[in-house]
C-alpha cells in the first residue's frame, strides 16, 4: 500500500553471463519471497541483505538492482495494489455514490490469493511494529490516500483541495490502517471483510 522506486524491470544474477535470451533466474518477487521466509524464521531485525542474497543465490549487487533496502521487499506488491485500486475506481458506475465505490474497491484492491495470506499478515505485523518498515510504508500510504482523494474530487467536480475529498481520502487511509491492526488481533478473519467494515464506519456518505 500498500511505483516501487527500488524495483527495476528485469535483471540477471550478478555473476551470470548472457544466457541467450532465456528468462532471468531471479525476479523481484522471487527475492521478496526468499526474504519473507527469512524474516518469518529469524525475525526482521536478524536478517541482513547479505543473508537474503545468499539464500537466493545472488550477489549483493543483484539484490540492490531490485531493492534499495531490505524493508522494500515487503512492498513488492505495492504497484499492483495501487493499480488495482485505480482501475476499480475508474470502472465504477458514474451514478454509484463515491462512498459505496470506495467501500467496495479498497478491500478488493488489497485482496490476495490464499497462498499469499501469510505474506500479507506478516507484512501487516512488520508495518505496525518495525520503524524501518513503517518509514517505507509512508510513501505507499500517501499514494493510497491520494488516489481516494482524487477520485472523490473528480466525482464532485472539484479540485484536490476540496475539503470533503481530503476528508474522505484520510478516512480511507485510516480505515485501511485500522483494518490491518484489527486483523493482527483477529487473524482468523479476512482482511477484505474487516476493511469493508471499517470503511463503512469511517468514510462519510456522499452521492457526488
Amino acid at each position: 500500500m500498500w511505483d516501487h522506486a527500488g524495483v527495476s524491470g528485469s535483471g540477471e544474477r550478478g555473476a551470470v553471463a548472457d544466457r541467450g535470451g532465456r528468462p532471468a533466474l531471479t525476479s523481484a518477487r522471487e527475492l521478496a519471497e526468499v526474504a519473507q521466509e527469512l524474516f518469518l524464521e529469524r525475525g526482521f531485525e536478524n536478517v541482513s541483505v547479505d543473508d537474503i542474497a545468499a539464500a537466493a543465490g545472488v550477489s549483493r549487487r543483484t539484490f540492490f538492482r531490485y531493492f534499495s533496502t531490505k524493508a522494500d521487499v515487503l512492498w513488492v506488491e505495492s504497484p499492483a495494489e495501487l493499480a488495482r485500486f485505480r482501475e476499480l475506481l475508474a470502472a465504477a458506475p458514474p451514478e454509484e455514490p463515491y462512498a459505496d465505490v470506495l467501500c467496495r474497491a479498497a478491500p478488493r484492491a488489497l485482496s490476495h490469493p490464499p497462498e499469499r495470506r501469510t505474506w500479507a499478515l506478516h507484512r501487516a505485523e512488520l508495518l505496525l511494529t518495525v520503524p524501518a518498515v513503517l518509514e517505507k510504508a509512508t510513501v505507499r500510504h500517501t499514494e493510497w490516500r491520494r488516489i481516494a482523494t482524487e477520485f472523490v474530487a473528480a466525482r464532485r467536480g472539484s479540485g484536490p483541495d476540496d475539503l470533503v475529498a481530503i476528508a474522505v481520502g484520510h478516512a480511507v487511509l485510516a480505515a485501511t490502517v485500522a483494518a490491518h491492526e484489527y486483523w493482527l488481533a483477529h487473524p482468523d478473519q479476512e482482511l477484505p471483510d474487516i476493511m469493508a467494515r471499517f470503511l463503512h464506519l469511517l468514510v462519510p456518505a456522499g452521492t457526488g
